[in-house]
């Protein structure tokens, strides 16, 4: 499964140190919180305002009398009732966890279901650790017990300093010359996951479940022994010292950053339906749907350059129709497929240079029959008036940028390095396209980096010729593929 890019200082459950709490992401800093007791009512109870009395002491729930203010049920379907709120105003507290920091107001969808989410957490359903995989994984649960997504905090991820599983730790002892991927970022896994949801909305692919960067906390997350004291310690002081206790920013463990991506379900490995498929070969307009579904995944993979694509980490959905003759369809629409793909695990991708010291990181979508055929008309319509427009392909460079320069170790030139491998992979994308190659022949292409010229003045329309320098990259991997 997924692996991080550099090795991070390793804590288990049990340990660490101040130096690496500094370390680890925190969350901004919101009003100081007039704590009390978490509400025992059903999730859709209204949560209290409660007015503060400013730094000497702030006003219990019990002494807040008229100041009391009821907000709109936490059912309600969007989250504008959060964004109305002034977080600035020294004169108001929040009884919340990680509710303030997750706002969607352009995707209410999305937010509510991370609305569910919070509400099962603080009604005691807890996020589940996935015992797959070499990093701490989550299955968020509704209140209802119902899956709803799968919760990657950038702590936890491989190399991560709180990663809960050993495998990249004997994985760093027992075989350090091949340890880590020297052409990605360290513990950016989480915004690897956005940003290639970000790619596929764009391009409109629809093979990503929706992905997004959110806070979370919950017990069951895996925190030093450090952060578990001071949650203990300030509860402490809360029930007996409760004017100290009331100027904590936080009572509780600290929420975690990390990417949310919806749950699908109904879905399998790509490996198992793959051999289902050697020995059942599938009618022929399916056929032609699975292969107008793979060729997504193989630009979504070309373009984000993913590191870490297996036939483990995509799934296929097969809905077998019964005792009916399936029409033969030229087009067929995403809603009305019988075969659908979902791309998951892209944390490895967005590399700030090609692979080209030990390993190569293929594709192994490159070895199915499927890759031999030449892309469809109906995929080259549907890329390449995207991808053959520079201003588009700009476009998507600053929307990643408004995404990944929100990590605080954000380094303006590291992410135009990234850019610069992208479009060198939508560079022979789009040639490949107009030539009416095939997935193989695409990944055979040269690597190429286009990189923006220095000191030149761009306007709103860019043109690849006056505005970017193409360099092919001739360096291969110790162990190359291809």
């Amino acid at each position: 499964m997924a692996e991080s890019s550099e090795p991070g200082l390793r804590a288990s459950a049990g340990g660490g140190s101040l130096e690496e709490e500094d370390d680890e992401e925190r969350e901004p800093l919101l009003p100081r919180f007039a704590w009390a007791q978490p509400p025992k009512g059903a999730p859709g109870s209204a949560v209290r305002l409660v007015e503060a009395a400013g730094e000497e002491g702030a006003a219990s729930p019990r002494e807040a009398g008229d100041a009391e203010l009821l907000l709109p049920s936490r059912d309600a379907p969007s989250r504008s009732s959060w964004g109305s709120l002034d977080f600035t105003c020294p004169a108001v507290s929040i009884i919340v966890g990680s509710s303030a920091l997750n706002t969607f107001l352009d995707d209410p969808e999305f937010a509510d279901v991370i609305l569910k989410a919070e509400q099962a957490i603080e009604f005691g359903v807890f996020p589940e650790r996935i015992s797959q995989g070499s990093s701490g994984s989550y299955f968020v649960k509704d209140p209802k017990r119902k899956i709803i997504g799968v919760f990657k905090p950038k702590s936890e991820e491989p190399y991560g300093q709180l990663n809960p599983k050993w495998t990249k730790y004997v994985h760093k002892v027992c075989c350090p010359c091949c340890f880590g991927r020297g052409c990605l970022l360290p513990n950016q896994g989480y915004l690897s996951e956005a940003g290639a949801s970000l790619v596929d909305e764009k391009l409109h692919l629809n093979i990503v479940p929706k992905t997004k960067v959110v806070w979370l906390v919950s017990e069951t997350f895996n925190y030093s022994a450090i952060d578990r004291a001071k949650s203990r310690g300030k509860k402490y002081a809360l029930e007996k010292v409760p004017k100290v206790g009331r100027k904590f920013h936080r009572i509780g463990l600290p929420p975690k950053i990390g990417s949310f991506q919806l749950f699908v379900e109904g879905y399998k490995e790509a490996e198992y339906w793959l051999r289902k498929f050697e020995a059942d070969p599938l009618p022929e307009n399916i056929r032609k749907q699975f292969q107008s579904q793979f060729e997504r995944l193989v630009i979504l993979d070309y373009i984000i350059r993913n590191t870490d694509r297996g036939n483990d980490n995509w799934l296929i959905k097969y809905e077998k129709q019964q005792g009916k003759e399936v029409k033969e369809t030229k087009w067929i629409d995403d809603k009305e497929s019988l075969i659908k793909i979902a791309a998951i695990d892209n944390g490895l991708a967005f590399p700030f240079k090609h692979p080209d010291e030990w390993r190569a990181y293929p594709f192994h979508w490159a070895w199915l029959p499927q890759a031999k055929v030449p892309f469809s008309e109906e995929i080259r319509n549907l890329i390449l008036p995207y991808i053959s427009d520079m201003n588009f392909v700009q476009d998507l460079c600053e929307d990643l940028h408004e995404l990944f320069k929100t990590d605080r170790r954000f380094n303006k030139a590291t992410f135009e390095s990234q850019m610069s491998v992208m479009r060198g992979q939508i560079l022979n994308l789009t040639q490949a396209l107009k030539d009416g190659k095939s997935p193989v022949q695409l990944v055979q292409m040269p690597c190429v980096i286009v990189e923006r010229s220095q000191g030149r003045n761009q306007g709103r329309i860019v043109h690849l010729s006056s505005s970017f320098t193409q360099t092919v990259h001739c360096r291969k991997p110790f162990f190359s593929s291809w």
